[in-house]
């Protein structure tokens, strides 16, 4: 379990682009790290536009969004290119980050259980500590509530 002021675990994982991102690349920088379940489905997509959207502020504000789900990249490009997303998507085909952050997680729909990523943002401070964390997002208002926290 992480908790605010814990040092963010380090990852390295291949994104849209084909090239390996670290955090400890980002330093310096506010990371949003955002959790999401599934590429190009309707709370996803939403997410993921409000976070395109908004980029200008959020960059203004010396911060760079990150987000990562279990896609294979070659479904993160086909998604970044649909819908024209300015950010890095990453994938964890592994769960190993997934696990790390503690975003797996056992979920129930239609009475059926199964194993799926929670919805969880992540801010992270420039020295690489995190600051907020937001668990089982709901996409409407959320990047409002991290521009708050920025």
């Amino acid at each position: 379990m992480l908790n605010i002021g814990d040092k963010a675990p380090d990852f390295t994982l291949i994104s849209d682009t084909g090239e390996k991102v670290s955090l400890k690349d980002l330093k310096g920088k506010k990371v949003i790290l955002y959790f999401y379940p599934k590429d190009d489905t309707s709370g996803c997509t939403k997410e993921a536009c409000s976070f395109r959207d908004n980029i200008k502020i959020i960059e203004k504000k010396n911060a760079v969004v990150i987000g990562v789900s279990k896609d294979n990249t070659f479904s993160h490009q086909k998604f970044k290119k649909k819908y024209d997303l300015p950010f890095t998507l990453l994938s964890d085909e592994n769960l190993d980050m997934l696990k790390e952050y503690d975003v797996w997680k056992e979920k129930s729909m239609y009475g059926r259980k199964y194993m799926g990523i929670e919805r969880t943002t992540f801010i992270i401070d420039e020295k690489g500590k995190i600051s907020e964390i937001f668990n089982k997002v709901k996409v409407d208002g959320h990047t409002e509530e991290i521009l708050s926290k920025l």
